[in-house]
């Protein structure tokens, strides 16, 4: 008669494995806790664009006598409490036909076509080559200036203005640019008869400013070069005044970028009492964008 016998598995156990399983189960439980943690928003380029475009305005003169009336010289952008613009000293003209009727002004792009405020001239800093204007009409939505300090190479930012604006027209074009380099403005000549009465003034305050792996045009000198996750403004896009300092041996000027960087646009401020405001919070919203409404009035 066969015999039943109970074998027992020798099979040792593995002690390892409900720890390895619940360490499984709580590394996926974080991750899953994690990815639905929710992260701080950040602003693209697209999103803080549209408002970018309604502070930026063509800057030249307004003639009632010539064909066409307008003339655009340049691209300038609103600051502080929305009733002045900064563009470049060398963007106005320095002799107008006033006699005539000539008068100096910006021009927005308006849902109806273009809108025309008259200007003026309330402070300057030929050093540094920056103009502040202050327009009539109500107020327009401003832009926000950054801690030009906190500027490192490398970083990406974008420039919105009228390139080459007398034949393409008041559309505003926007630009990436790399920081390339912050170096002095001034580079010594290869030899003295290089050497002029500007360069010499130019070395005696060889300031920092921003180069800029990006080609910038006739008309956005006074373009506001920006951070493209805030929109506060870094600095001024600026070839004419700068070129001349620090391209001076070349025969063909290149087509590098730079930028005047905007402390000395909030110096400009303060020299015309206008300290705080461009410093202003504006919680509207995280762009660096200041919640001043947007007028649309035509003149």
């Amino acid at each position: 008669m066969a015999t039943l016998r109970l074998v027992r598995d020798k099979t040792p156990m593995k002690p390892n494995m409900p720890i390895q399983l619940t360490t499984f189960l709580l590394s996926t439980g974080f991750c899953i806790l994690l990815s639905a943690t929710p992260q701080p928003a950040r602003a693209d380029i697209t999103d803080i664009l549209p408002q970018i475009k309604v502070s930026i305005a063509g800057v030249g003169t307004v003639h009632p006598l010539r064909n066409p009336r307008i003339k655009l010289l340049g691209t300038g952008f609103v600051v502080a409490d929305g009733h002045y613009v900064v563009t470049n000293t060398h963007v106005a003209p320095l002799l107008m036909e006033e006699e005539k009727g000539e008068s100096l002004a910006v021009f927005l792009r308006g849902p109806d076509g273009v809108i025309v405020r008259k200007a003026e001239k309330l402070a300057d800093d030929p050093e540094h080559d920056l103009l502040l204007l202050k327009i009539e009409g109500e107020a327009i939505s401003p832009l926000r200036l950054a801690n030009s300090a906190q500027a490192r190479e490398g970083q990406l930012y974008y420039f919105t203005g009228y390139p080459i604006g007398a034949v393409l027209g008041l559309y505003p074009a926007t630009h990436r640019a790399g920081l390339a380099a912050i170096a002095p403005i001034f580079s010594p000549p290869p030899g003295v008869k290089n050497l002029t009465a500007k360069l010499i003034k130019r070395a005696d305050n060889p300031f920092l400013m921003f180069q800029l792996d990006a080609t910038a045009y006739p008309g956005n000198s006074g373009s506001p070069l920006y951070d493209g996750n805030t929109g506060a403004v870094i600095g001024v896009i600026n070839s004419v005044f700068v070129k001349g300092a620090k391209e001076n041996a070349l025969r063909d000027p290149s087509g590098i970028t730079y930028a005047i960087p905007a402390k000395y646009v909030q110096d400009l401020l303060d020299k015309a009492g206008l300290q705080n405001a461009s410093r202003q919070g504006n919680a509207s919203a995280e762009l660096g964008l200041a919640s001043t409404p947007t007028t649309r009035n035509r003149k």
